[in-house]
């Protein structure tokens, strides 16, 4: 059974797993409620149970955001076996002060106005929960696990799979 934890330890080990993933896909509702999905890049230098995107403003990203703001971000690095999905509520916020903290010159291939643009838009999600599959990523274990699966007929369970609750306080 998957453990929920709200504790420090497991908030950091999240942001440890998805720090260097460069696109999580976010997933929105369209008013039609369909689900639908894009592929976004957190600008966060730390982590705080708030993620940070920017984004067009008025791009269906940004009005799917507005209209409902429930999200789905999923992380995924296949090279580290390590996968994490995290849910929260975004909104669409223009903070020319935060857009000009949080900018950095490569956005500029996407935003080619810069921070001030008006046409920019921050989307900030609070983090409510996550959970994440955190596998050893060696061909030893691969090779283990193969092997069990062959001769037992059992899976492996070489890695940690947790779910962390962001809405608690950390104990």
């Amino acid at each position: 059974m998957v453990e929920t934890r709200s504790d420090a330890e497991a908030k950091r080990k999240v942001w440890e797993m998805i720090k260097d993933v460069e696109v999580a896909m976010m997933v929105t509702q369209d008013e039609e409620g369909r689900f639908r999905g894009r592929p976004m890049r957190a600008v966060n230098r730390e982590f705080d149970g708030v993620l940070w995107f920017f984004a067009t403003a008025g791009a269906p990203v940004t009005s799917e955001t507005a209209g409902d703001g429930r999200v789905l971000l999923a992380y995924s690095d296949p090279s580290s076996q390590n996968y994490v999905s995290i849910y929260g509520t975004a909104e669409v916020v223009k903070d020319k002060a935060k857009q000009k903290q949080l900018w950095s010159e490569p956005l500029r291939v996407w935003f080619p106005g810069g921070a001030e643009d008006p046409k920019v838009a921050l989307i900030r999600v609070e983090c409510e929960g996550a959970e994440y599959w955190d596998s050893p990523s060696s061909t030893l274990v691969h090779a283990y696990g193969y092997l069990k699966a062959v001769t037992t007929g059992e899976p492996p369970h070489p890695g940690a799979n947790d779910k962390v609750d962001f809405s608690k306080k950390a104990g």
